[in-house]
């Protein structure tokens, strides 16, 4: 990783170079090529702050921290740093993933585009009841319909809830 450290109301030290050079290697597994980190390091009264841009990979970080000791200063903002570039390579990822989906189901020909609509099957077990069995059964679900065998009749209705909240009945003409 290209590292660049600037010194700023402080006199250059050759140990907090290697500090920072040393920390910011462990932020360099996340970038496939090559990254770029500028650093500045400052003092303010008793404020120490630590300023880092990080470049690379499509990819422009920023992060600066401020407390009593710059040593402190550094692994904070490196800690802040590295959950960014975490989420920002998650967010990446899912994107990514999304379009390959939506690429390997264009290939396969499932696009709803192509004429033939898509049709959910759902297989049922049911007993012949009556119109009063199949109103309590509705009572139970939440569905928008019940298709059912009349125990009378042995001839299949459908059973429906209407927007008013009552219901209607489809039987076959005998």
């Amino acid at each position: 990783m290209n590292t660049s450290v600037r010194f700023k109301n402080l006199e250059s030290s050759e140990a907090l170079r290697t500090y920072v050079s040393e920390k910011l290697n462990r932020l360099e597994k996340y970038f496939n090529g090559p990254a770029e980190a500028n650093v500045v390091l400052s003092i303010e009264k008793f404020r120490h702050s630590a300023e880092i841009n990080l470049t690379g990979d499509r990819l422009s970080i920023n992060g600066k921290e401020e407390t009593e000791e710059m040593y402190a200063a550094i692994d904070m903002v490196l800690d802040k740093m590295e959950v960014q570039i975490k989420r920002s390579k998650q967010k990446s990822r899912t994107h990514r993933s999304k379009g390959k989906n939506f690429a390997t189901d264009a290939a396969k020909g499932t696009d709803d585009s192509a004429g033939q609509p898509r049709v959910r099957i759902h297989h049922i077990e049911y007993k012949p009841m009556d119109v009063d069995e199949a109103v309590m059964q509705m009572d139970l679900t939440t569905d928008s319909f019940l298709v059912f065998t009349d125990a009378r009749t042995n001839m299949v209705n459908v059973l429906y809830r209407q927007k008013d909240g009552h219901f209607g009945l489809i039987q076959p003409r005998s």
